[in-house]
């Protein structure tokens, strides 16, 4: 891969939320809530470059758990290594649904049919129905979507939420995005919770966080899973909570002088008549 290719990349994968770049064909197609990351000039020697690009959007797709929403559909569903088919093919349980998906275009299509086979079938399904009444209590909809998959050839079952929110016109995107492993044969619940922010007026700012949960589940039970789960990212939300208000209170104050070096409050409203080095800063005039 070229230096360019690298550096076009680099720029896809570590792209915040609903500040991704999409194209179809020089100019970029950007949808209405995201920022524009001209790649385009980035590969304005080597136009060739475009077409190479498809592995970092698949890339950066199936790690920030992208939503589509299927032609004739009402509902997004999630795009993820956990529920790929086949390459650009992937499935969705609530919607029975298996469909291709262009990372480039970021558009789905050839919608079919899909039965799902696995011996733990009764258990994800269950796991859904309550994982989705999680989902419509705690998070923001329908900005809000969730899966459930059996990963690891049947030995395995992933349970993804991801919830973003775009607030572009504030100079602000966010995304929570939550992984569990569950496994029936040990009762284990391990996983972890991401979040990611960008504050973007008059600079740039950017908050990622990674949270790692584990636990057990000794009745294997839908509802029990995802009481665990509940329990656990409720008790984030408040360590962030706190830990915001910490730096606030603390970190963040420190960054700036609460008073000059005079000790004095600066009277804006009489600033054109100070004289520099004599009334602000404490000196003598010559």
């Amino acid at each position: 891969m070229s230096s360019t290719a690298q550096t076009a990349s680099a720029f896809i994968e570590g792209a915040p939320p609903g500040e991704q770049v999409y194209f179809l064909k020089p100019p970029f197609r950007t949808p209405e809530f995201t920022l524009r990351v001209d790649i385009k000039a980035l590969t304005i020697k080597e136009p060739n470059v475009l077409s190479s690009l498809g592995p970092a959007f698949k890339k950066y797709h199936e790690e920030q758990f992208t939503a589509v929403k299927l032609p004739g559909g009402s509902q997004q569903v999630i795009i993820s290594s956990h529920n790929e088919i086949e390459e650009g093919r992937y499935y969705d349980i609530e919607s029975q649904s298996s469909f291709s998906y262009d990372h480039t275009t970021q558009e789905a299509s050839a919608v079919q049919s899909y039965n799902l086979e696995s011996q733990h079938s009764d258990l994800v399904k269950s796991i859904l129905k309550s994982l989705s009444s999680h989902a419509k209590e705690h998070y923001p909809s329908p900005s809000t979507s969730y899966g459930v998959y059996p990963i690891e050839n049947d030995s395995a079952i992933a349970i993804l939420t991801v919830a973003s929110k775009y607030s572009p016109n504030n100079f602000w995107n966010g995304r929570w995005r939550s992984l569990y492993i569950y496994s029936p044969s040990s009762n284990s619940l391990k996983g972890s919770i991401r979040v990611d922010v960008h504050y973007y007026e008059d600079g740039n700012v950017r908050l990622l966080t990674e949270k790692p949960l584990s636990s057990s589940v000794s009745s294997g039970s839908a509802p029990d899973i995802v009481r665990q789960i509940a329990q656990g990212e409720k008790k984030y939300q408040e360590d962030l909570n706190r830990a915001f208000g910490q730096l606030s209170e603390g970190a963040f104050k420190g960054l700036r002088r609460q008073l000059p070096v005079t000790r004095q409050k600066i009277e804006w409203e009489k600033i054109s008549s100070y004289r520099l080095g004599q009334d602000i800063g404490g000196g003598r005039s010559r």
